[in-house]
């Protein structure tokens, strides 16, 4: 098989069309660049320049492999260049998890200075419930979750990202959404409640369960639902009402009106960076100082 110098001596005949100046362009003596040249074509078993002539001209098949050599050539460059990029984190992949809500605060100014300051890394995204992410994280599937806390485990390291308020979600002629000051927790007991679920949402579920024995409110809860969007919608439909992260102001849900809580507020709902301190991938070493400063800037 021909050898990356074979190609780059070629090539260098071709664009040169001389020996000598070829000879000179690549550090070398002319003799040695004609046997490059004629290995190769013994290779290919075919004649890249045509001889009959004093003057160096490419044959139909020279004209032909040199595109292609060229392409070879520039391959080779990228593959050396992405080696070099790698072990410093500028080139590779993080697979990166976020729940929806995540996506409507804190992914965009991720993404954006991922972009800008490490545009040779890929960022494969999954949209997962906190659970799922951990459970991805732990088992090696996952460079890296954005999770609502707790994220544990013996090999987990964990960076605060942001904390935002709990906001009412209430039908568009709801009562208490026709109030000019957002309601008490109190306004809840004894309402139909649009809750998480307990098994795919568990730090909304525990959070707001705490908040309402907290106040000895007893909501009716009408549904166990996992994702932002979807307990919106259920909102609008007129099933119940809901509180959501301040970040669902985002999707901006016609028919569903969002109010800060008044009196005491309850306490606001966290996010987190998850990632195992064994993960040995550049790439994320070098992702991890974005999101951090994403988060100081959001702070």
């Amino acid at each position: 098989m021909f050898s990356l110098n074979q190609i780059e001596s070629f090539v260098a005949v071709a664009e040169e069309l001389h020996y000598g100046r070829a000879a000179a362009r690549l550090s070398m003596t002319q003799p040695p660049l004609s046997r490059r040249i004629q290995l190769l074509e013994r290779e290919l078993g075919v004649e890249l320049f045509d001889r009959s002539q004093r003057a160096v001209k490419l044959t139909p098949a020279g004209r032909v492999f040199l595109a292609d050599a060229r392409k070879l050539l520039q391959l080779s460059h990228e593959a050396a260049l992405s080696a070099r990029r790698t072990p410093r984190g500028h080139a590779g992949v993080v697979t990166l998890g976020f729940t929806a809500a995540t996506a409507y605060s804190f992914l965009e100014p991720v993404l954006a200075a991922s972009a800008q300051r490490l545009p040779q890394v890929e960022l494969v995204l999954r949209e997962m419930v906190s659970t799922a992410q951990m459970q991805a994280l732990l088992a090696g599937s996952l460079d890296l979750a954005m999770v609502r806390p707790p994220a544990t485990g013996a090999d987990i390291a964990t960076a605060p990202l942001f904390r935002e308020p709990l906001l009412a979600a209430l039908p568009a002629r709801h009562r208490l959404a026709r109030r000019k000051r957002g309601p008490h927790v109190g306004d809840f007991d004894r309402e139909p409640f649009i809750m998480y679920s307990p098994s795919e949402a568990r730090y909304f579920y525990e959070l707001l369960v705490s908040i309402f024995h907290a106040a000895n409110v007893w909501p009716v809860y009408r549904q166990y639902i996992s994702q932002v969007h979807t307990i919106l919608a259920l909102v609008r439909a007129g099933l119940g009402v809901a509180l959501v992260p301040a970040a669902a102001s985002a999707l901006r849900f016609d028919g569903v009106i969002l109010r800060p809580i008044a009196g005491t507020v309850p306490r606001p709902v966290e996010l987190v960076a998850a990632w195992r301190r064994s993960n040995d991938n550049p790439a994320l070493a070098a992702l991890l100082p974005l999101i951090r400063a994403a988060s100081e800037e959001r702070t």
